[in-house]
């Protein structure tokens, strides 16, 4: 059952699989949000748990940075372990004058210039989405909440120090709400696989205002994030 890159036995993986890019943040939401959780993974530093949320089995597993990161370990989670709900929990950057740091944006769909699924799709531009039976589920719980929420399409970029200002401005224009660098390729996995797919994310930095979150605040402004994704997939 272990994998290049996933250590964990037959049944150390639940069906439902929270996916922060930075594996320490995958062991604060383990630590903060799930009971009994336990270690399943740390090949390459990745850390994966698992563990119990409200009795319903979740595993918090680190992505890594950038589409081709995720990737690697969104395929395997799905057809060696069974993963069949997937819900990225990242940071992102703003890129409209109306959402405000630690907002939380919730992708319907994904834009973007490359993926790793390019290879497959070659010459058709395929447009990846949110499961809507999640997205519909992470709205109504962002809702109940005392925080701004933002629905609409993102941009995952696959570099990220951009040096395309033209580019970033016609995505403004289009009212594309963030940035980030990997949404895109879960949605393009979990069409191809029938799984569940859905990216939240917090707003960490703006590209227009230049304000940010100091490193130190971010996992504390995460907590809302991680509960609408428990919640949601729960629903």
């Amino acid at each position: 059952m272990p994998t290049p890159h996933i250590s964990a036995a037959k049944g150390d993986i639940a069906e439902t699989v929270l996916l922060p890019g930075d594996p320490r943040r995958a062991k604060w939401a383990a630590e903060t949000f799930l009971e009994e959780a336990r270690l399943v993974n740390e090949v390459r530093g990745m850390y994966g748990y698992t563990g119990l949320w409200k009795g319903n089995r979740v595993t918090i597993h680190g992505s890594g940075m950038g589409m081709p990161s995720l990737s690697i370990y969104a395929n395997e989670l799905i057809t060696e372990y069974g993963a069949r709900t997937l819900i990225r929990i990242g940071s992102a950057g703003a890129m409209q004058e109306r959402i405000r740091l630690r907002d939380i944006v919730i992708a319907m769909t994904a834009t973007t210039l490359s993926t790793p699924s390019r290879g497959i799709f070659r010459e058709l531009n395929f447009a990846p989405c949110a499961d809507y039976g999640l997205l519909e589920a992470a709205v109504a719980a962002a809702r109940r909440r005392e925080v701004g929420v933002h629905v609409g399409g993102i941009y995952s970029s696959d570099v990220f120090y951009d040096e395309r200002p033209d580019l970033n401005e016609i995505m403004v224009r289009h009212g594309i709400l963030g940035v980030e660098m990997e949404t895109a390729e879960l949605y393009n996995l979990a069409a191809r696989h029938g799984v569940r797919a859905l990216g939240i994310m917090t707003v960490s930095d703006h590209l227009l205002t230049h304000e940010a979150l100091p490193s130190d605040d971010r996992e504390r402004s995460f907590g809302d994030m991680v509960e609408i994704a428990l919640e949601a997939a729960f629903a």
